[in-house]
């Protein structure tokens, strides 16, 4: 196993003096070292190829003892020197002070085909920066992580990805609900990889601490790694930065309303300065259209993760990421015009994702209510969001005028988890929904082919549901990791038919409607 080491983040910026592995406040360092604790028995379930050929790996290679030694964190390659980054965060809108890398170890970034990749341990122990955890992953929320990483890329939506998922060996105390009935789980090691792993809470925690000789460099260190468009020299560059980092989130959020990803937990320090997916803890796709749906048990009563407040909480963690770098600039006005932007910017693109879901392309014969009117008609009984779009694409410009009511009901009735509630004044308002969304199409000069085409291209057949997720976990709890292979194959293609998996084209089962690992998730991990 040969990959092209080039290290930077651990080279260019200060490190904690501090080599001990002890938990610690770390002052004036953007990371310390610390090398993983090695595994009892590791065993590599899964990998994705993709992702092993964008590092410079073959099948052969992950084959390999090295591979094994090394991603299980077993083994330091030679010539690096793991490390766990500092940051801090806003946790549920309070500050939290220092958080850091707790139970993610840095290997080594590498270079292959002109570009850059981080990789890193997620449960391979702990590091300075674990407070009172012990470090380690269990492996349910492992291939949550795994799974769910490779399908976000294939969805088109900005994220990290997952080199491999590998077993431990080793048994991981966890309290899965909170509820003080902890018990042994299968521990498993994560090898996750990005661009970078740099977060807004990186650059908090510096400015909270007046560190600002530190905050400089770290954000010259990003601008020139990942940000070289950025040329000027001044105080300005510091503003071109966060303007590009604050259209990046836009971008990425815009991705998670289009395909029904709820995060479900948006603190400071899990938002990445690329605009990257990042950190799965308790996700989870909507099944029912719902935007005051959250996965996050912490978040239960106050739901200020749900999905449709996912836009105005990335707003006010921009706010957050201004504050830290305003110390750079010393001028509000510059941070002030660019928020007030991105909600002008989001509007806009938001809408422009949503015509492209009902595949529309004529913005000037867009009535404003059709698309606020899909999305209360959406609410008025559960529909499923993911077949609802899908079910969509078929719906034709001229109908069949004899018999309006099996034109559209037929078309969508797989996406009502209760279609006997589609009677009466609920189904009026749909029927005025489809009346006026025909009426739309009638101006539109695409055929019904070359609409359904489009909206087949933005509209996902699969997706990664947590029930889906939960029997993958339950198969591997009893040795089985078939299902893992399974749905990471199916979930590679997500636009396409797949005509042989239509058994994942469907609603939530009733059975997984309450149970844990189906509905919502803890924190746990």
């Amino acid at each position: 196993m040969n990959l092209n080491i080039k290290d930077k983040f651990n080279k260019e910026l200060p490190a904690d003096p501090d080599n001990s592995n002890t938990r610690r406040q770390v002052h004036n360092a953007c990371f310390s070292y610390v090398t993983p604790r090695k595994p009892s028995m590791p065993k590599l379930l899964h990998y994705s190829e993709e992702m092993a050929a964008n590092i410079g790996l073959d099948s052969q290679d992950v084959k390999s003892s090295d591979f094994l030694k090394v991603f299980s964190g077993n083994e330091v390659m030679e010539n690096t020197k793991p490390y766990a980054m500092c940051y801090g965060g806003h946790q549920f809108g309070q500050w939290a002070g220092q958080l850091g890398d707790g139970r993610a170890i840095n290997l080594a970034e590498v270079e292959h085909n002109d570009k850059s990749w981080s990789l890193q341990l997620k449960g391979a122990g702990a590091t300075p920066y674990s407070r009172t955890a012990d470090g380690f992953a269990v492996l349910r929320s492992s291939i949550r992580e795994h799974l769910c990483s490779e399908a976000m890329y294939h969805l088109g939506v900005p994220t990290t990805r997952s080199l491999s998922l590998m077993l431990s060996g080793d048994q991981v105390m966890r309290d899965m609900m909170y509820d003080g009935n902890a018990d042994y789980e299968k521990g498993a090691i994560v090898c996750r990889a990005a661009e970078s792993f740099i977060r807004f809470g990186n650059f908090e925690i510096l400015a909270s601490r007046g560190e600002l000789e530190t905050l400089k460099k770290l954000a010259d260190y990003t601008i020139k790694n990942h940000f070289s468009d950025i040329q000027q020299e001044d105080k300005s560059k510091y503003l071109d930065f966060f303007r590009e980092v604050t259209n990046r989130t836009q971008e990425m959020i815009v991705h998670w309303q289009r395909v029904g990803f709820v995060h479900g937990v948006m603190n400071t320090d899990n938002m990445s300065i690329l605009g990257l997916t990042i950190d799965f803890g308790p996700y989870g796709w909507l099944e029912g259209y719902e935007e005051n749906w959250t996965p996050n048990t912490t978040d239960r009563q106050m739901r200020r993760y749900r999905f449709g407040h996912q836009p105005s909480v990335a707003l006010w963690n921009l706010v957050r990421l201004a504050n830290a770098i305003y110390p750079l600039v010393e001028e509000s006005k510059g941070f002030e015009e660019i928020l007030n932007q991105y909600q002008v910017n989001y509007q806009q693109a938001y809408a422009d994702m949503m015509m492209s879901k009902l595949g529309l392309e004529n913005k000037e014969n867009l009535k404003k209510d059709l698309i606020p009117n899909l999305i209360e008609v959406l609410q008025l009984s559960e529909t499923d969001m993911t077949i609802f779009f899908r079910k969509l694409a078929a719906f034709t410009k001229e109908g069949n005028s004899k018999n309006e009511e099996i034109d559209f009901l037929a078309l969508i009735k797989d996406a009502f988890y209760n279609p006997e509630e589609i009677k009466d004044e609920v189904y009026l308002k749909w029927q005025n929904w489809f009346e006026s969304y025909r009426q739309h199409l009638q101006l539109e000069s695409l055929t019904d082919n070359q609409r359904k085409t489009k909206m087949n291209a933005v509209n996902p057949k699969y997706v990664l549901r947590n029930y889906m997720a939960q029997l993958a976990i339950d198969a591997a709890d009893n040795g089985d990791y078939s299902v893992i292979n399974e749905l990471h194959t199916l979930l590679k293609k997500p636009y396409q038919e797949q005509l042989e998996n239509e058994k994942w084209f469907v609603k939530r089962p009733e059975w997984a409607r309450h149970k844990v690992g189906c509905s919502m998730l803890s924190c746990s991990s």
